[in-house]
């Protein structure tokens, strides 16, 4: 893809992942939690200018902190996230204000890291960041669908008795 394509890429799946981030989504069983990040990291691999020739070393150091910097996003991200059942036994999941704390954030230090980079003089193309992307979303599902598994339904609950029975219970 060439450098325009990947940042119509990066910005269209930025929006959509932020847009639904901030919505009240239901969170499926679904097994394919893991195809966009995939999707995203085979483009990434796939370009021909990941690292720079000329400065292998550093550019290998500055995506691998990408790296690091998406894991931890992501992990932040979906730990910041708001997670319940209804009475049904759905679960549901919203971004809440420290979520946006967290992209704000990772997006702050993802521009440090590429104006560290730029001023050692390494260039990176657009694949560095689909990675770190990628990483951030593969971690965000991977521990959304965990947490989501580790939920009970709030109908099984519903039926022990007053709340205050259920708080003398627990202590």
């Amino acid at each position: 893809m060439s450098t325009l394509t990947d940042v119509v890429v990066i910005a269209a799946v930025v929006v959509l992942v932020i847009v639904r981030q901030f919505r009240t989504q239901q969170i499926t069983h679904d097994r394919r939690w893991w195809v966009m990040p995939a999707v995203l990291a085979f483009f990434a691999v796939r370009q021909n200018g990941l690292l720079d020739v000329h400065h292998r070393t550093e550019s290998v150091l500055l995506i691998g902190a990408e790296l690091a910097v998406g894991l931890a996003m992501g992990a932040a991200w979906a730990w910041t996230t708001r997670v319940w059942t209804e009475a049904d036994g759905t679960v549901w999941a919203r971004g809440t204000k420290a979520t946006a704390a967290v992209w704000v954030g990772g997006m702050l230090v993802r521009l440090g890291m590429m104006g560290v980079g730029a001023l050692a003089g390494v260039r990176l193309g657009t694949g560095a960041l689909l990675l770190a992307l990628a990483a951030s979303l593969l971690v965000r599902a991977g521990v959304l669908a965990w947490r989501a598994g580790r939920l009970q339904p709030s109908y099984g609950f519903a039926a022990a008795g007053p709340a205050g029975a259920a708080w003398k219970d627990r202590v």
